[in-house]
């Protein structure tokens, strides 16, 4: 199935680099399917497609069908049985050029020209599953070639049907200096007549390991005053949760906080990792099936449970752009 069937797309921008839109759009996507959503990931960050990693399905191969690319699957739909319970969740595919590169080290080095066909092959060559509730794409900072490719395929109305529904989430950090760049986007999305949903306020304060208390290391508060300056929904702040987050991304272990377990490496002593082995240290080969069902442990969930609670209103009501002229 092509975008052109998808009801909901959903850019994930910002005009600066390094204020973790790729964290976004990976703890969105979770939020999304264990909300019972069928989800896509579209990473077209062309030179640094870092959602495979952040999936833990780096190794993974595109196949190729008649018609098109095959996206790769994260997790299928499906229940699984918790400590809290049984928790429903839906399908969940991601598609990055980080699966067609040899090495994961390789640099990108192309031209303008070989970007903007890169981009508009992704838009067009993934056959997504045919019941995509949404697709949500990983864009690289600024508004560069990438990001204009994307728009005009994306407004075209020859591609697109009048039941879609199109909107970005706009990605920052507190500080000034964030704010000044990613004010650009904004203007960038006004240009081109994009609707925004709303802006992420990340890395807003850092979650203290031992006690869970929350520190404005970046101050606080830049992300909700821009947004409140330019007229666009405020979605909600995300702290830094090294011990959290990390472990899980990095290790492929169930969150587990000193301030509830008492221990000191952030997890239980011999507690069950993503490939049902026990380990303290070690790196663990992580499964991506186990992700979005440890993610209900960390404490960024409910935060962006909550962030996707005020984002889909927004979303089901917004009428699709005609055009990316910039006019």
């Amino acid at each position: 199935m092509s975008i052109a069937s998808i009801s909901r797309l959903i850019p994930i921008l910002s005009g600066k680099g390094g204020v973790g839109k790729s964290s976004v759009t990976v703890q969105l996507a979770l939020t999304l399917s264990l909300l019972g959503h069928n989800v896509g990931v579209l990473d077209i960050d062309l030179t640094g497609p870092s959602i495979p990693r952040l999936f833990g399905i780096e190794s993974a191969k595109i196949r190729q069908a008649p018609g098109g690319w095959l996206p790769v699957q994260v997790h299928e739909r499906g229940e699984e049985q918790t400590a809290d319970g049984t928790v429903s969740r839906g399908a969940l595919h991601c598609m990055s050029l980080g699966f067609l590169l040899h090495d994961r080290g390789d640099a990108v080095i192309w031209r303008g020209p070989k970007k903007t066909a890169m981009v508009k092959q992704l838009l067009s060559d993934v056959l997504w599953p045919r019941d995509l509730d949404y697709l949500l794409i990983d864009t690289p900072p600024g508004t560069s070639d990438e990001h204009i490719s994307l728009m005009t395929s994306l407004m075209d109305p020859a591609r697109i049907s009048p039941s879609q529904k199109l909107g970005a989430v706009i990605v920052t950090t507190p500080q000034a200096i964030s704010t000044s760049d990613v004010k650009k986007e904004l203007s960038f999305c006004q240009k081109i007549n994009l609707k925004v949903l709303g802006v992420v306020e990340n890395m807003a304060g850092y979650v203290c390991p031992c006690c869970g208390e929350t520190t404005d290391v970046f101050s606080k508060g830049g992300g909700e005053i821009m947004a409140r300056e330019w007229a666009v929904a405020f979605l909600g702040r995300a702290p830094i949760d090294g011990e959290g987050w990390g472990m899980l991304i990095e290790e492929g272990k169930t969150p587990v906080y000193q301030s509830a377990e008492g221990n000191g490496n952030g997890t239980s002593n011999g507690e069950e990792t993503s490939n049902g082995t026990t380990s303290k240290q070690t790196p663990v080969e992580r499964d991506p099936g186990r992700l979005a069902i440890q993610y209900t442990r960390c404490s960024l969930y409910p935060v962006f449970k909550s962030i996707v609670d005020k984002l889909l209103p927004f979303n089901a009501s917004l009428p699709v752009q005609p055009n990316a002229d910039g006019g």
